[in-house]
C-alpha cells in the first residue's frame, strides 16, 4: 500500500576508488534511488605512505547531503553508512582522530603474515576468527604498527572501522557495526565478540575496540550541528544498516531461494553463498575462504578475489600516457580481440599494487609462456576472461565445502554494467547469471534502514522490494567446451 508521503532515505556508500550519496525514496510499493553526489575517494600518498583522506571524504559526504536534504525538501528520515572493510581510524582520550588512516593498498603490511604466523600458527588463527588470510586485515596492520613501534598503539582510546568513524561523526556515538568488525580477523564469530585471547597472543591491546551492534541498529539523532550544515529540518535518525559495502550488496540481491552463489562485483570481486552459521573447519581453512557477517542473523562465507581493479589500473595507466579510453569503449575492445589467448592468475601478488597494470600482464604472460597481450582490447580481454577463470575455480571449491549446488549466480554493483564479464562468467561456469542491480550497496543500504524504522517487515520483504522496483538481466551459458579447455590453462599455470 503506497504511502500519502515517500520517506527520504540518504546511503552514504563508500567504495575504496569512489565514493556517493544516494537519495532512497520509498513510497511504500516501490523504491527508487538518485545520485545526489558522487566523488573520487582514492587514497593520497604523503611521506610516510598512503593514506585514506578522512576529512576530504567527510566534506564531501556533507555536501552530499546537503545536495540530497535538498532533493528532499529538507526531510531525511534516516542516514546509513557503509564503506570497504579493514581499515580503520585512532581517536585519543577526547574523541579527537590520532592521525591519517592507512589505506590497505600502503607497504604497511608487505610481508605481514610470515611474522604474524610465528606469533601465533595460522590455523589458531583461523579458529580463532574463522577469516580469509589477507594481509590487508586489520589484525595485520594493528601487528604491522606494534612492530614499527608506532606510538598510535599506545596513545590511541579507541579504535573505529571506518564506517563507525562517519557515523560517529554524525551523531556522536562510538560504536562497531557487526559486518564491519568482522572484516578486520580481530572478531570472533563462535563468542560472537572480540577476539581478545587473539589480539593477547599477538602484544595488541583489545580495549580500544567498541561495543559491537548489530546491523539495522538505530544508532542516534544527527547531531544538531551537522543538521544545520547540511539543511535537514526534521528528525534524522542515524542507522548502521550493515556497514560493510558488500554485506548490504547481498542483502539487495533480489533472490527468490536460498541456494543462489552471488558475485559483488567492483574494484573487488566477491564470491560466495549466505550461511545461518560460520563454516570453520580444515576444508574452509585450506580453501583460505572467509566468514564474514551479513544482515539477519546470516554470515556470508566467500573468498575475496581480485575484482575490476585490473581494468582499471589499466585505464589509469593508459591515461597516464594520455590516452583516455571510456570502459565502454575498452569492453568493445575486449569483445572484438582473440578470445583465451592469454590467461593470467587475478590473484598474483604484483596484480595487487597500484601501476602499471598492462605491463605487468604482459610480464605474467611472458613468464608463463603465453601469448603476449599487445592491444589494449587484448589486455583487457585476458584480464576479464581470468576473473571469470577464477570465479569457477571458486565456485568450484565453495560447493564442495558446503556439499550442494548453488544455482543461479547473482551478481551485483558496477561489475554488472560489463555485459562482457557477466556472460563469461554465465560460459564459464555452465550456469545462469542474473546480473542487477547495479547500486546494490547503496540499495541495500536504503532497505536496511527502512527495516530498522519499521517500514518493511524483513530481508525477504526487502528482496521483494528490490525484485519491484530494479530491473534485472539474465545470461544463459553458451558454447562452454572452449572454456572448459582453457579452465584446464588456467589451474596449471605455471611461471617459466
Amino acid at each position: 500500500m503506497a504511502m500519502a508521503h515517500a520517506l527520504n532515505f540518504c546511503a552514504l556508500d563508500l567504495g575504496a576508488e569512489s565514493g556517493r550519496v544516494m537519495l532512497g525514496q520509498f513510497d511504500g510499493g516501490q523504491l527508487r534511488l538518485s545520485e545526489a553526489h558522487r566523488f573520487a575517494s582514492a587514497p593520497v600518498r604523503l611521506t610516510d605512505g598512503l593514506h585514506t583522506d578522512v576529512l576530504r571524504i567527510w566534506s564531501e559526504l556533507k555536501a552530499g547531503m546537503t545536495m540530497a536534504a535538498r532533493k528532499a525538501n529538507g526531510a531525511i528520515a534516516g542516514i546509513g553508512t557503509d564503506t570497504w572493510g579493514v581499515d580503520f581510524a585512532f581517536l585519543d582520550k577526547q574523541g579527537a582522530l590520532l592521525s591519517n588512516p592507512f589505506h590497505y593498498r600502503d607497504s604497511l603490511t608487505d610481508g605481514i603474515l610470515s611474522k604474524a604466523f610465528k606469533r601465533v600458527p595460522r590455523a589458531e588463527i583461523f579458529e580463532h576468527t574463522g577469516l580469509q588470510f589477507m594481509p590487508i586485515n586489520t589484525l595485520y596492520q594493528l601487528y604491522a604498527l606494534k612492530l614499527r613501534k608506532s606510538p598510535l598503539l599506545k596513545t590511541a582510546d579507541r579504535l573505529l572501522m571506518m564506517p563507525d568513524l562517519f557515523n560517529y561523526w554524525l551523531c556522536g556515538r562510538t560504536v562497531s557495526e557487526f559486518t564491519i568488525a568482522t572484516t578486520s580477523q580481530c572478531f570472533d564469530p563462535r563468542r560472537n565478540g572480540w577476539a581478545v585471547t587473539l589480539l593477547e597472543k599477538f602484544g595488541l591491546p583489545s580495549d580500544i575496540f567498541c561495543p559491537i551492534v548489530t546491523p539495522g541498529t538505530v544508532l542516534d539523532d544527527l547531531l544538531p550541528q551537522v543538521a544545520e550544515e547540511i539543511g535537514c529540518r526534521n528528525r534524522v535518525q542515524i542507522i548502521a544498516p550493515g556497514c560493510h559495502d558488500t554485506a548490504l550488496a547481498v542483502a539487495a540481491v533480489p533472490a527468490q531461494d536460498k541456494d543462489f552463489a552471488y558475485i559483488s562485483c567492483g574494484t573487488w570481486s566477491v564470491l560466495g553463498a549466505e550461511l545461518l552459521q560460520p563454516s570453520i573447519n580444515e576444508q574452509s581453512l585450506a580453501a583460505d575462504f572467509t566468514n564474514e557477517g551479513g544482515v539477519a542473523g546470516t554470515y556470508r562465507f566467500l573468498k575475496n578475489l581480485t575484482g575490476l581493479w585490473l581494468v582499471q589500473e589499466s585505464k589509469r595507466e593508459w591515461l597516464r600516457r594520455g590516452e583516455d579510453s571510456s570502459y565502454a569503449e575498452l569492453t568493445q575492445m575486449a569483445a572484438q580481440a582473440v578470445p583465451l589467448r592469454s590467461i593470467i592468475d587475478p590473484a598474483y601478488a604484483e596484480f595487487g599494487k597500484p601501476g602499471d597494470m598492462p605491463a605487468r600482464i604482459r610480464d605474467y604472460c611472458r613468464q608463463t609462456g603465453q601469448d603476449v597481450p599487445e592491444s589494449k582490447g587484448a589486455v583487457v580481454r585476458c584480464a576479464l576472461e581470468s576473473l571469470a577463470l577464477s570465479y569457477r575455480k571458486t565456485l568450484e571449491q565453495l560447493e564442495s565445502i558446503l556439499k550442494y549446488r548453488l544455482d543461479p549466480i547473482h551478481i551485483v554493483g558496477g561489475g554488472t554494467q560489463n555485459t562482457l564479464l557477466c556472460q563469461f562468467a554465465a560460459d564459464v561456469t555452465g550456469r545462469r547469471v542474473v546480473a542487477g542491480p547495479v547500486e546494490a550497496t547503496a540499495i541495500g543500504n536504503v532497505v536496511m534502514q527502512a527495516i530498522a524504522l519499521g517500514h518493511v517487515g524483513s530481508i525477504e520483504q526487502g528482496r521483494e522490494l528490490v525484485r519491484r522496483s530494479f530491473e534485472v538481466v539474465t545470461y544463459e551459458p553458451h558454447d562452454t567446451a572452449p572454456w572448459n579447455a582453457a579452465y584446464e590453462r588456467f589451474v596449471n599455470l605455471k611461471k617459466t
